[in-house]
């Protein structure tokens, strides 16, 4: 029986690792306090997989913060702006190289001149402390390839640098690790080569051969694992890593990577292990395991009897660590899930079957949970479906084009040249919290809340009128997350308690679940944005969350295909927006902040998932008025899909901007035809050093035509602290009537 895991959240059930960091990272517990933490949450995944057991348990993959800083720092690549001077790191210079932007995984720094040195034990270290707890594990590392691939040319090196010119650099280092773990009693090996799905040239493909062939002395005696996840390996890649000397088995994730499936049946090396990725790691539904162990037959009258290993698809860090923490879930709908604890159980439970030692009740309780889900009446809406199925085959454009709305909606609003506006949401007090944890425990009435939530209202109102900001907000200070929000009011939708996922660092995620067609009962948003508009007679946003970004941080039903729920979701969003419209909103912000997250790793599959985004983003405001202004708010590098972003047909979009040194707008700065209100945000609300009026100026003036541009911070306010807010936005209104008085002169001269 053959069973493998590919990675384990290290969160802990109750985000035991958040609270641990934090307090360290506040001075309000030791190094030691944070050690200790640790070591109790490896000893207790350990041992959760080993219980049933899991043959092939994997260590190395707890971290402090990421898995690619921790082969950073085992490498010795630490910056020179770091104050590195040799010899152990430390969690001083380790922490100082994770701050920065929020990143799923700290990107490496490199060029021509790095010097790599084995600056860290720490894979050898924790596979010892699994032995001493008599558990055997099989140590990971990022692979040799990947590694440099996820790594970036570091500041002052040219942008041309190729990190994977630093091979030969690192596969020494490389070789120490692995003499050390052979020396420990190590029997396998698994190296994560996850950039090996990507569309890799010639040359980066044959690198992957160099340096397993370099590896290989160093690897005899050894199992040796290359793992992959996320998406199919391409037919290249695939020859290229089957060909690997010195390796001895191959992970497939099989869930994301289903054509994976024919490169295997059309040839799989003799004698070399398959590790099957059949249990989704990156989703919360439980494995229908009879399916699965079909598809485990026919692999192995393919590879060989006793060369199948059942695996996750990917690490299980992408997942909620345990179902049993959620009391208060339906209990229908708890029976569809799966968390890692639950998932463990699954690959175990497959590995078993496969081996002749099926458990019959096991299985039995999972195929009543599938027919359950499949024939539930909460899952369908036969309405939901057909209005969804009604938007194919359209286009659903606004009737009139960007130029022709922006005229219509500045004779309706009076805006002045560059408008200023934030992106949404501004900081709740601790008083505030209070009033949300009440409410959700029902200890105040509806009305006492509504009540708390204006008084807030008004203030963050009078505060943007006192700042004469132009376009306001009403603060979002009735939400708890921006899109759990949404979830609770539409169909469709299901909460967990402890359904935490690390997102980057200590900052956890708890996404909403979608089983089901999603409609809007009622109105959503229309209460708060009405009541901040009573309030003042400038215009103010109505704030929604697009359905994109809704459907890409959330667990989604697998059961249909993704750009289906998105569509429904447009439609909800679509019946908001109308609602706003007769309540008298004028200006409507729809973001999606999520949009690249959903983009494929494959550039053949990119085009494909930006056609239904971008159209889902249309149908939400297809029917407004021209005078209705919708704006919307994007993160992340955008260059490379900049005519997707056009063709969503926004009226004003905000980006993030600031902190990529304005590469965001270099693709406009080139030629691109960019119609729309671009706000290209002036600076980042959460740094440090807020810049003076004369600094956020000077950089509007480098970027675009003042007709169509705004003026906003980078981010929502909302997770900065309250007392910073007043003084970092009268800076910033400040700059804008600096930026407007010059104009103003230059545009004198002219005419003079």
């Amino acid at each position: 029986m053959a069973s493998h895991v590919v990675g384990y959240p290290r969160m802990g059930p109750t985000r035991e690792l958040k609270f641990a960091l934090e307090s360290f990272w506040h001075g309000n517990s030791t190094a030691k306090d944070l050690q200790k933490v640790g070591a109790d949450l490896r000893s207790s995944i350990w041992k959760q997989m080993a219980a049933p057991g899991i043959k092939y348990i994997p260590s190395n993959t707890f971290s402090y913060y990421d898995q690619v800083l921790d082969a950073t720092v085992m490498l010795g690549a630490v910056p020179a702006r770091y104050g590195w001077s040799g010899g152990e790191i430390w969690f001083d210079v380790y922490f100082s190289m994770a701050r920065g932007p929020p990143l799923h995984y700290t990107v490496p720094e490199l060029g021509p001149d790095v010097n790599f040195s084995y600056a860290s034990r720490k894979a050898v270290t924790e596979y010892k402390e699994a032995q001493q707890l008599g558990v055997d594990t099989v140590p990971v590392l990022i692979g040799p390839v990947s590694y440099l691939l996820l790594s970036k040319p570091a500041k002052g090196v040219e942008t041309t640098f190729s990190p994977l010119s630093l091979l030969g650099k690192i596969l020494p280092i490389y070789k120490e690790v692995v003499s050390e773990l052979k020396a420990a009693g190590a029997s396998w090996i698994q190296f994560d080569e996850p950039t090996l799905v990507l569309d890799l040239d010639s040359h980066q493909l044959q690198a992957c051969t160099e340096a397993y062939s370099e590896l290989e002395s160093c690897l005899s005696g050894v199992n040796v694992l290359v793992q992959t996840y996320f998406a199919d390996v391409p037919a290249e890649a695939y020859e290229v890593l089957t060909s690997l000397k010195g390796v001895t088995g191959f992970g497939f994730d099989l869930v994301s990577g289903i054509k994976t499936l024919d490169l295997i049946k059309g040839g799989f090396p003799t004698g070399k292990y398959l590790f099957a990725g059949v249990v989704d790691g990156r989703n919360i539904w439980a494995n229908d395991l009879a399916e699965t162990l079909s598809t485990l037959h026919a692999l192995e009258s393919i590879v060989g009897k006793d060369k199948v290993v059942v695996s996750t698809s990917c690490s299980l860090l992408h997942t909620p660590v345990d179902l049993v923490n959620e009391t208060e879930l339906d209990e229908e709908i708890k029976s569809w899930l799966a968390f890692a604890s639950q998932k463990v159980v699954e690959v175990n439970a497959l590995a078993k079957a496969l081996a002749g030692q099926k458990d019959e009740a096991f299985f039995s309780a999972n195929a009543a949970a599938q027919a359950s889900r499949k024939s539930s009446p909460r899952v369908t809406n036969e309405a939901v479906q057909k209005a969804a199925a009604a938007l194919r085959g359209s286009d659903h454009r606004r009737a009139t084009t960007v130029s022709a709305r922006l005229g219509a909606q500045q004779m309706k609003l009076n805006l002045p040249v560059i408008p200023t506006t934030v992106i949404g949401s501004f900081p709740q007090t601790e008083e505030l919290k209070r009033v949300h944890s009440e409410y959700k425990d029902k200890k105040i009435s509806e009305e006492e809340f509504v009540k708390a939530i204006k008084e807030e209202i008004n203030k963050v109102v009078k505060l943007q009128e006192e700042l004469d900001m132009d376009v306001l907000v009403h603060g979002e200070l009735e939400r708890n997350d921006v899109v759990e929000y949404f979830g609770e009011q539409l169909s469709g939708f299901a909460f967990t308690i402890n359904g935490w996922v690390q997102s980057y660092g200590s900052h956890c995620v708890k996404p909403s679940i979608i089983y089901g067609d999603v409609s809007r009962p009622k109105p959503m948003t229309v209460l708060w944005s009405t009541m901040a508009q009573s309030m003042t007679a400038r215009p103010v946003k109505g704030m929604l969350t697009g359905p994109v970004t809704i459907l890409n941080w959330s667990f989604v039903r697998n059961d249909q295909p993704r750009l289906e729920t998105c569509y429904q979701i447009a439609l909800a969003i679509k019946d908001e927006v109308g609602d706003l419209e007769k309540a008298g909103i004028n200006v409507i912000q729809i973001d999606e902040a999520a949009l690249r997250e959903g983009l494929p790793l494959r550039k053949s599959e990119q085009s494909f998932y930006l056609n239904w985004a971008v159209h889902s983003f249309r149908i939400t405001n297809c029917g407004a008025k021209d005078t209705t202004q919708i704006h919307t708010h994007m993160y992340s590098h955008f260059n490379d899909i900049i005519h997707s972003i056009i063709d969503m047909d926004a009226d004003v979009i905000t980006i993030e901007n600031s902190r990529y040194d304005e590469k965001p707008l270099s693709v406009i700065h080139k030629g691109v035809e960019f119609g729309t209100g671009i706000g290209p945000s002036v600076y980042d609300i959460h740094s440090f050093i807020i810049p003076s009026a004369e600094e956020i100026a000077d950089r509007i003036t480098k970027m675009l035509a003042t007709n169509i541009l705004w003026f906003n911070p980078e981010f929502v306010l909302k997770t900065c602290k309250h007392t910073g807010v007043k003084l970092a936005l009268k800076i910033f209104i400040a700059a804008a009537e600096l930026l407007r008085t010059e104009l103003a002169h230059a545009k004198k001269e002219k005419y003079e």
